[in-house]
């Protein structure tokens, strides 16, 4: 018995410091991430928001949840909603630290984009308390042909706050925001800004075939690039999920690709995608520059894990205006 008890506390060393090693195995569906002072803080879907933080980018520690309980608004606008949520966004503006998520019924339109803030992402700081400012968009089954889900926030050169967002139905949609980062700016004016072709025979109220999601714009020299993961995630194994970009000089767009085609015709240029070796489907992607560095960072789903999702992060390097992942 006490050698099985030695070969026991062993092996869990051991797989402690194994997960301490890799950078890219702990869980993560839809990651974001920041930095505030030497630290990392990663942010992904999950029952209340899943936060992890680093010093490194390598070794990730699990922290508390931003939300110990649904928000009663989301309860409220979301039948059936437990408190899992989707595809939070992190951004420092204004003196605080504001994160988008999204509250949805699986496979409908029926959603909203919630945003939170708070001082200090340092949970042990007397100043950390996330407060829940609501609902900021809503969508909705026969009223609406787009999806309040998947936020990206994005401030242009003008100091002005959009909004990018959507999945399904008729693509990533652009909104102007209020100076407040809360409320929808008047009059609304909704600009889609990627889509792929839809098949109409099914309803508005199905997600349809035309798999597009996770927009993020990231601003480089001159250009906007808009980020959107193509077809499915979350099958394991039989997830393809990939991340194609488009470009322009304006955030409201067009966004171009490689070959001249706009996103909003269907056209981007590959980023990345699973290679069915080591990894299924990546995508879902946020990028970001740290100590002069850009990053890419996305999930994965793991060949050698029964096709788990796992945190991936890449160097992104630049050719002829256009990004591409570091091999690593």
């Amino acid at each position: 018995m006490k050698g099985f008890t030695g070969v026991f506390v062993l092996l869990f060393w051991a797989s402690c410091l194994y997960a301490q090693q890799v950078d890219i195995k702990i869980p993560a569906h839809d990651p974001v991430m920041i930095k505030q002072g030497d630290t990392y803080y990663l942010f992904c879907t999950g029952f209340g928001i899943t936060v992890y933080s680093s010093n490194d980018m390598k070794t990730w520690k699990r922290r508390k949840s931003v939300f110990s309980k649904p928000p009663d608004w989301a309860v409220k606008a979301v039948p059936g909603f437990r408190g899992h949520v989707w595809a939070p966004d992190i951004s420092f503006h204004n003196g605080k630290y504001y994160l988008y998520y999204a509250v949805s019924a699986f496979g409908k339109n029926t959603s909203c984009i919630g945003v939170a803030v708070n001082n200090t992402l340092d949970s042990a700081s007397a100043d950390y308390e996330w407060k829940d400012l609501g609902k900021v968009i809503q969508s909705v089954p026969g009223r609406d042909l787009w999806n309040a889900i998947d936020p990206n926030l994005i401030v242009d050169e003008d100091n002005t706050p959009w909004l990018v967002f959507g999945s399904f139905w008729e693509g990533m949609k652009l909104v102007k925001l209020n100076a407040d980062l809360a409320t929808v700016a008047q009059p609304e004016v909704w600009r889609t800004v990627a889509r792929r072709q839809r098949n109409f025979s099914v309803t508005d109220s199905s997600a349809g075939d035309a798999a597009i999601e996770g927009p993020f714009i990231f601003k480089k020299d001159k250009y906007y690039y808009l980020f959107v993961s193509w077809d499915y995630c979350c099958r394991a194994e039989k997830s393809d999920y990939k991340v194609v970009v488009g470009r322009s000089e304006r955030v409201t767009g067009p966004y171009i690709d490689k070959t001249g085609k706009s996103m909003v015709m269907g056209g981007g240029s590959l980023v990345l995608e699973g290679d069915n070796k080591l990894w299924y489907g990546a995508g879902h992607n946020s990028a970001y520059t740290f100590n002069e560095k850009d990053y890419i960072i996305y999930h994965g789903y793991d060949a050698q894990d029964k096709g788990r999702s796992k945190l991936m992060i890449r160097e992104l390097n630049w050719s002829d205006g256009w990004p591409k992942v570091a091999v690593q």
